[in-house]
This record gives structure tokens, sequence and C-alpha cells, in this order.
């Protein structure tokens, strides 16, 4: 653990050699998901670079979970998966079920049967529950695990050493929620996503966390959310519905444009990040840890004035 007592120039230089020590930056793009059960939406997305298409078929606890917050709830159906599937030339259908609950053998089931590629398990807590997942999917497709809750950060050790699954993405919303916090990106300025990085880079397993919205968009800016991708190793990142709103923007031209023009900022930010130095992604982490601590700060005082307001 490094000494608080270190100056900001000192600090520099000891970051800058862990970092080169680590070696931890990854070379290739990012593999992005997109959530949507509209077929022409689905071709769009997958015409422009999009590597998996996300059928989102989770509403158990989800509700009740984020009330009041401004966050996708999906009305998905297994038809949808065998209406899309079809369509998909070169992306991947990704299925995001049910926690694990008495009847996810079935869903689990009809998912496959209808032609998912991967099956994601959201909000799980146990150690169990991930061999229950595993054991039921029996290597008929690939699966990831949405890291969620306190309670798989306490049980993510056994759960890397149970094995048994492809991949595994740190959901920030919920897993913000279940600890508390703020504001979401606090889980990246805090160490909890680096430190969950490292563990799952030690058994070589895929990873990735979050969203992104599109360059220059956020509250914290995506570009900057993407240099984070690249120095904890992450391969993988959500599109967020802030990337492309299809359901504000309607018609389907525009739609396109959106997506055009989004990926293609998006992969040229990406070409530029191998030829950057070390003490650029060193900077930047100070940088977001500046932008999120700024963010938490004026959420606290909203929240204390409302409450004030309220008396």
């Amino acid at each position: 653990m490094m000494s608080r007592s270190v100056d900001g120039m000192g600090k520099a230089l000891c970051l800058a050699v862990y970092f080169q020590k680590e070696n931890i930056m990854k070379k290739d793009n990012l593999v992005f998901f997109y959530i949507t059960n509209d077929p022409s939406v689905a071709l769009i997305a997958e015409k422009y670079g999009v590597d998996r298409i996300w059928i989102d078929l989770e509403v158990l606890g989800k509700e009740e979970r984020q009330r009041k917050m401004d966050t996708v709830k999906s009305h998905h159906s297994i038809s949808d998966i065998a209406l899309i599937k079809p369509l998909l030339c070169k992306a991947q259908l990704m299925v995001r079920i049910n926690p694990w609950h008495e009847f996810s053998q079935t869903e689990i089931d009809e998912v496959i049967r209808a032609g998912c590629d991967i099956i994601m398990l959201p909000y799980w807590k146990t150690v169990d529950e991930v061999r229950n997942f595993t054991n039921a999917v029996a290597r008929r497709c690939k699966t990831t695990l949405l890291l969620e809750t306190k309670e798989a950060v306490d049980c993510v050790d056994d759960v890397l050493q149970q094995g048994g699954f492809d991949e595994i993405h740190i959901g920030l919303n919920d897993l913000h929620l279940s600890y508390g916090l703020t504001f979401m990106f606090e889980l990246l300025s805090n160490g909890c996503v680096e430190s969950l990085c490292r563990k799952f880079k030690s058994f070589h397993i895929p990873y990735g966390f979050g969203g992104i919205a599109g360059l220059g968009e956020g509250l914290l800016p995506a570009e900057k959310i993407i240099m984070e991708h690249y120095r904890l190793g992450s391969s993988r990142a959500i599109l967020s519905r802030s990337f492309c709103n299809y359901e504000k923007i309607g018609d389907l031209t525009s739609i396109e444009r959106v997506f055009r023009d989004n990926m293609k900022q998006l992969r040229e930010y990406e070409e530029l990040l191998p030829m950057m130095p070390d003490s650029s992604f060193i900077q930047n982490k100070a940088v977001v840890e500046q932008i999120v601590d700024k963010i938490v700060r004026k959420r606290k005082l909203d929240l204390l004035h409302q409450a004030e307001e309220e008396k």
C-alpha cells in the first residue's frame, strides 16, 4: 500500500513504475453490448460494429431496487430471442435472465432453445447460486456473471476458484446501491473496480465493467471511462441508453446516424490509446477521482438541501 506521505511528483513516479510492472493496459478494441429487442435497431447496431445485442429478461426485484432511479427497465420476452437471432450475421446475442430462483432451470432451457449465444446471471449473492447457474446451462452456450451485490464481492474469490463460467462483468449501478454509495462511478474512484479487475485478471477470466455514453457525454465523460477500461485491462463495456436512446429518437434514419457517428468516434479514440504514454493513464485516473469527488459532494449537498426543505 502506498504511503500517504508521498508527495505529488513522487506518487506519480511510483504509480508509473507500478503501472509498467503490472503491464495491464489492453490492446484490442472493447467488446460493446447494446440492449434492444427491436430487430431494426439490432441490425443497425450490428452494422456499425456493436459486438453483442442484449435481450434483457430481468424483472424479479429490479423495480424495487431501482424505484427512484432513471434506469433502463426493459420489457423483453423469450420470443424476442427467436425473432432477432436469425437476423444477426456477426453480432452475438446475449440474454440476461432473472436472478437465480426456483424456476431458473426452465427459464435457462427456454432461452437456450430460442437460440441465445451467451446467458448472463444477474444479482447473484452466493457461490451456490453461481454453481446452480453453470450446472443448469451445462456448457450449452457461453456464460457471464453480472457482479452487482456486495455479497458477490465478498464471495468472488470462491466463485473464481470454483470456475465453470466464461466471463464476468461488474454492474456499477446495482453494486453502488448495494454499498449505499451516492454515484456509481465511486466504485471506480474508490478502488473497488480496480481490486476486482486484478482478481479477474489473475484467473485469466475476460471481464468488463459498467457502461459508457458517446464521447464527450455523461457526467463522467466517456473518454475518461474508456481510458480506465484500458488501464485496468477490461475488455467489455455496455453502450448506455444515452449512447443512443432509440425509443426517444424514433425514426430509423436518425438512429442509424447516431450509431454511425458514435461508433466511429469510439473506435477512432480507441486507436489512439495504445500510443499514449503510461503517464496519460495515471493522470486520467487522478482526473476521474477529482470529477467523481465533485459529483458526489454536489449530490450530497443537494440531498441535504432537499431534506431541509421537506422539514
